[in-house]
Order: structure tokens, then sequence, then C-alpha cells
């Protein structure tokens, strides 16, 4: 049966913390000056709500950047693409912080139960180690990360409150880094895999893609000024985002996953 814990948050600090910040430092963002005074109740509670979410997700990319990397390594992929790769880790957790700072300000976060066996999807054990790593990198870069960057970069145009604005502003710069490493990795491994290890991901890359999909707002949903894109913006990004940006690539290299 599934195990579910709240998704909460802590910094054990001191020295710990100390070498964090050197490692990550902390966003210039102007903290303290959002005024939630200035809009209603429901406004602010969907907005907790979704930077809860949204700090949820970048927990889940931790976890699925940390499984690809120990599949990176098992598949012996070369030590700089590796090292590369162990830097988004890091980027993912500060990621974690910086949009559960957000919905503190906006007065708390709001209660998420989560299933921490099943946090990220994780590699298969009964293929190759080359093939395993290049699953989870379809999965969490090609698809996830090209995802995201896009959508975080129209969402960065399109926000109207400074803190907001910046914030989504950095995670954009960084996820656009995550999202060039899937094709660099691909483009390594491109005479190392056949045509039935491109046929399997590309199926891969499907899933990923109908995951993502379903996550997708209503149309009707109404632009809320404490988040991002309004729903018809968003709609309208997410499919150009997933045609010109994840299938058109992947299709150049081999793998179809319409």
């Amino acid at each position: 049966m599934p195990h579910s814990e709240l998704f909460e948050l802590s910094l054990l600090g001191g020295s710990v913390e100390r070498r964090y910040r050197r490692l990550r430092p902390d966003a210039a963002l102007p903290w303290g000056t959002l005024d939630t005074s200035a809009y209603d109740r429901a406004t602010v509670e969907a907005a907790q709500q979704t930077w809860t979410l949204a700090s949820f997700q970048e927990q889940h990319s931790a976890a699925a950047c940390a499984e690809t990397l120990r599949a990176l390594i098992a598949a012996r992929a070369p030590l700089d693409l590796v090292a590369m790769a162990s830097s988004f880790v890091l980027d993912e957790i500060l990621h974690v912080e910086l949009c559960a700072r957000v919905a503190m300000e906006l007065g708390g976060a709001a209660p998420l139960w989560f299933d921490p066996h099943a946090l990220a999807h994780r590699g298969g054990y009964d293929r190759s180690s080359l093939l395993e790593a290049a699953e989870l990198v379809v999965r969490n870069y090609c698809v996830e990360e090209s995802f995201s960057a896009p959508m975080l970069r129209g969402a960065w145009r399109s926000a109207e409150v400074p803190l907001i604005r910046d914030l989504l502003g950095r995670l954009a710069k960084d996820e656009s880094a995550h999202a060039r490493f899937g094709w660099i990795f691909l483009d390594w491994a491109a005479d190392r895999l056949t045509d039935d290890d491109r046929r399997e991901l590309a199926a891969a890359a499907r899933d990923t893609i109908d995951r993502l999909r379903a996550s997708w707002p209503a149309p009707c949903a109404e632009k809320n000024p404490l988040t991002g894109l309004d729903a018809s913006s968003y709609l309208k990004l997410a499919r150009r985002t997933i045609d010109d940006k994840i299938i058109a690539p992947l299709r150049q290299r081999g793998m179809d996953p319409t």
C-alpha cells in the first residue's frame, strides 16, 4: 500500500547551512516585498497551493536528477558529463527552498501529502546500464526539463509581482542548462543505441509527455497574479513547447514519441 507523508522542509543550520550557501548562494530576490493585503483571500490561498506544489515538484526534480546521476555513473558515462549532471541536484534543492519561501511569504504552505517511495521514476534493472541511463535522461531531461525551461520563461515574461518575476527568471535560467544536458547525452550515446533502444526510449518519452499533459490546467482557469501564466497562454505555450522543444529534437535523433 502507498505510504503517505506530509511534505515538510527544514534547514539544519550552522556550518552545514553555510556550506550550502557557499555552494549555491541564496538568490538576491526581493524577499519581504510581497503584500498579500492587495489580493482577496481566495487568490492568496490558491497561490499558496501553487507554490507549495511548485516546491514539491522541484523536490521531485531533485530526486529524478539524483536517480539519473546514479544511472549515469553506473553506465560509465564521460566523467565531465557526469560532473555536469551532479550539479543539477543542488540546483533543484535550491529551487525547492526558493519556491517554499514564496509560499511562506504568502502566509504559509498548503498541506500536501505524498508517497516518498514514488517521488521519482526509477531506472529498470532488466536492461543494459546505458539504456537505463538513457531512459532516465529522456524522461527527466529531454522531456521534463525541456518542457520546464520554456514554460518558466513564459511565466517570467508575464509576471507582474517583482518577487514572483525575479524568482521565475532564476528558475528559468537554471532549467535551460538542465534541458541542454539531455540532448548532449543523447548525441554522445547515439552510436551506442540500437534501433530497439530508440523505440524503447520513444515509448518512455511518450509516457512522460502524456503525464505532463494530464497535469495541464483547465482552459477556463483564471490567471492568478501571484503565480504565473493564465490558462490560455499556458496551454498555447505548452503545446508549442511539446512540439518544438521535445518531439522535434527526439525525431531528429531517431525517436518518434507520437
